[in-house]
């Protein structure tokens, strides 16, 4: 029994006349009653009493015809369903994003923005290390990442620029720099560094100064390195975007002398994507113009 014969049922027993069911239908009566015929062979029960007046429903036909109707409205909703889930409208995209994606702004806007176009597309974020999200992504385990550049990325994916960020130096309050205006490169050459995830800003800064950094930790995480900076272990080089957004007893932000150290947040994903609902969170990356 094919879906056909359940809608042909319908149709008769929602019309009582074969006629009219088939017209509602587009086929012939004749067509109609040998399908109706079909249907009570296959089940072995008689569902419609036929009189040469009149066409009514058996018991058998109205325990029948709910599961009928019960059949069609899910095969509907199926249909919606991927319908829905081909144009993207639904489904679920994993997002990897690194702490500073967060602290500037960037992972919240952008879901936020997402959900109000896409409102049944679940998503799901959770902080990932920065070194382990090419590979997440690549591999399928993530879709979207959100991380900070520069850094080494698979062939298989594409990258795009969402904001631009300059490093400054975090300091123990009682540092005896913490009362410049800007911190000269050379000045840092006997301090002992904590580096995050992104080490560029540490390099530079070691690079700018003629001297190799003293690295006496690297926790990664931001709040972390600065909690250390905080208990005097050193000296960290961050992005600008958490001088507003931790705020940390102890720790006083200054900007590097000299030109700007920048960095880059971006968004990582397969050039490959088939998914309609993740293509829609990348089309909407690539429209957006860096901060």
């Amino acid at each position: 029994m094919e879906l056909r014969h359940f809608r042909y049922f319908v149709a008769v027993a929602e019309e009582l006349h074969f006629a009219r069911a088939a017209e509602r239908l587009g086929i012939a009566p004749s067509t109609l009653t040998v399908q109706i015929q079909e249907i009570e062979r296959t089940l072995q029960a008689r569902l419609l009493q036929r009189t040469k007046r009149s066409v009514g429903l058996t018991a058998a036909g109205e325990l029948f015809l709910e599961q009928a109707r019960a059949s069609l409205l899910r095969f509907d909703q199926a249909v919606g369903v991927g319908r829905r889930a081909g144009r993207g409208e639904l489904g679920r995209i994993v997002i990897g994003y690194v702490g500073s994606a967060a602290l500037a702004g960037i992972l919240q806007r952008q879901m936020r923005r997402f959900r109000t176009e896409w409102p049944d597309v679940q998503l799901q974020a959770n902080e990932q290390p920065m070194g382990r999200l090419p590979g997440l992504v690549a591999e399928g385990h993530v879709d979207i990442g959100f991380v900070r550049l520069p850094m080494a990325l698979p062939d298989e994916l594409r990258v795009h620029v969402l904001q631009r960020n300059r490093f400054c130096i975090a300091l123990p309050a009682s540092h005896r720099l913490a009362g410049a205006a800007a911190v000269d490169a050379q000045a840092l050459e006997d301090d002992d560094f904590v580096v995050p995830e992104q080490d560029l800003g540490t390099r530079e800064v070691g690079r700018r100064g003629r001297f190799e950094p003293r690295i006496v930790s690297a926790p990664g995480n931001l709040l972390t390195v600065l909690t250390e900076v905080s208990l005097r272990k050193g000296v960290a080089v961050v992005p600008d975007v958490v001088a507003t957004t931790l705020v940390l007893p102890d720790v006083v932000y200054k900007p590097l002398a000299g030109e700007p150290v920048t960095s880059e947040l971006a968004a990582i994903f397969r050039r490959s994507e088939g998914a309609p609902a993740v293509k829609n969170l990348i089309r909407q990356l690539v429209a957006a113009l860096p901060a």
